[in-house]
């Protein structure tokens, strides 16, 4: 028996890297996964590569209120219920100080908004089944500042927050609402960003992680089956560092600006 033997779960954003990896973890500890993101093409190959008889595939836009419904309703017709959530959907929309009003309310109802909604359509669900669990994927970059973000960390940065407002809200229901935030993970933008070379992305991982790498996307799969399964039964409201120790160490970043002052 796996840690979420008879689970019934719903990722969005499962076609990314991120995303299939957690839902190929939620499937190895027993689960059953819906599979929802708004790229068809990637989520039916992935929901066919990983197993056609555990995961199905949704097609859903996230920002579309009557897709998030038809999604909680067919969950629960299929699966029977639903007990885990993981609100993984996400755009990386910043052009920094220049992003129009236009692009920060896309990346807000996409990263944000759109997780809270979903939890509140699938809370009477859990609650209807014992309790649940909730993931929502923030990031480091929700807690630092980072040359590279600014729409995307201020988006991470609420879901901290609205992490343990859920928890609060959700507690006299018995569902337990928590975040995980990744560092650097090889994941679908690393991969763009630096044509696919890993090495490359280890290379300034050594920089920046206490760990010497960035993180593999199955560091993070394993943060949330923990936090979904009754492993975690006493955890909630709170964020889970999957960051290589990079909220750990300040803007010196292992020491190198200051090290000529020391020698």
């Amino acid at each position: 028996m796996g840690d979420l033997d008879g689970k019934r779960a719903i990722v969005t954003g499962g076609a990314t890297l991120i995303g299939a990896t957690i839902v190929a973890a939620m499937v190895r500890e027993g689960a059953t996964v819906v599979l929802a993101d708004i790229d068809e093409e990637a989520g039916r190959r992935e929901a066919s590569r990983l197993d056609p008889e555990r995961v199905v595939f949704r097609h859903v836009d996230v920002t579309a209120d009557d897709q998030l419904d038809q999604l909680v309703d067919e969950t629960v017709t299929r699966l029977g219920g639903i007990d885990v959530l993981v609100n993984g959907a996400a755009t990386y929309l910043d052009n920094a100080l220049e992003t129009t009003r236009e692009d920060w309310l896309r990346a807000l109802d996409v990263n944000l908004v759109s997780g809270a909604l979903l939890t509140a359509r699938v809370a009477p669900h859990m609650a209807a089944a014992g309790g649940g669990a909730v993931v929502n994927l923030a990031s480091i970059s929700g807690k630092r500042a980072q040359p590279l973000f600014y729409v995307y960390s201020a988006t991470k940065a609420a879901i901290l927050g609205v992490t343990r407002n859920e928890a609060l809200k959700l507690s006299d229901r018995g569902v337990r609402v928590n975040s995980v935030s990744p560092g650097w993970i090889w994941s679908n933008p690393i991969q763009e960003m630096t044509g696919g070379d890993r090495a490359m992305a280890d290379g300034v991982g050594e920089h920046l992680f206490l760990t010497g790498r960035i993180g593999d996307p199955e560091e993070v799969a394993e943060a949330v089956v923990f936090l979904a399964s009754d492993r975690a039964s006493f955890i909630t409201g709170t964020d889970l560092a999957v960051d290589g120790g990079y909220t750990a160490i300040g803007p010196e970043q292992m020491g190198q600006p200051l090290r000529p002052l020391l020698e």
